[in-house]
């Protein structure tokens, strides 16, 4: 998105409650990425037309999308994992300062190791991908079966920045995981069980939902 759009959308967003800014300064503090603002926005709207009772988050960080979500859905349960130690003990201390205990349960550990203790928390309405990039195909394959037939997968961050389209990457490492990204768009977009639209906002948000399905 153009950045003086992408400004001028982020300017009419409400300023969201201090908490929540407070930790969007931790963040860019701490050099912790959490989701976009005008993405962040996007996504808890298209939550809100879908009521889900139950998400299931890859990729904690800090707390803040877990929070943003506890807050935009007050009757939903959301679990969340996170590999980090520092982080998931950050993401502790503000669920906790944020009265939001009791909607939001905290898996600590590695997202491709906690699959049947995640799994036996389910079953999940939506579940949203935003942890290492080069993995998500893996995610969404191990998670996927948790979701219900008529339920949504989020995953953030598919257009990097735009880099996804850049054929001229001169970094190495930010080019394979640039290709990794634009191949996982590639596999979704051509999943045979799922319908996936890719949305340019914030640095890119996939929804997919399952072809069919009654529930």
């Amino acid at each position: 998105m153009d950045d003086k759009l992408h400004q001028y959308i982020e300017s009419l967003i409400n300023e969201r409650p201090p908490l929540f800014t407070e930790m969007e300064a931790f963040a860019k503090e701490a050099h912790v990425p959490i989701m976009e603002i005008v993405g962040m926005e996007a996504l808890l709207q298209m939550l809100r037309v879908q009521q889900p009772k139950k998400i299931l988050e890859i990729g904690t960080a800090i707390g803040y999308s877990a929070l943003r979500m506890a807050e935009a859905l007050p009757g939903v349960q959301i679990v969340s994992i996170e590999r980090d130690q520092e982080r998931y003990e950050q993401a502790c201390k503000f669920i906790e300062k944020s009265g939001c205990s009791d909607q939001i349960h905290l898996v600590f550990g590695d997202a491709l190791e906690t699959v049947g203790q995640a799994g036996e928390l389910g079953p999940f309405d939506a579940l949203f991908i935003d942890a290492a990039k080069g993995q998500y195909t893996k995610f969404f394959e191990k998670y996927s079966p948790f979701v219900s037939d008529m339920g949504a997968i989020y995953t953030d961050n598919v257009l990097f920045k735009g880099l996804v389209a850049d054929t001229e990457i001169e970094v190495k490492r930010i080019r394979n995981l640039a290709k990794k990204i634009h191949h996982y768009n590639e596999w979704l977009m051509n999943h045979e069980e799922y319908h996936t639209a890719i949305l340019p906002v914030g640095d890119g948000l996939a929804i997919s939902t399952k072809r069919g399905g009654s529930k």
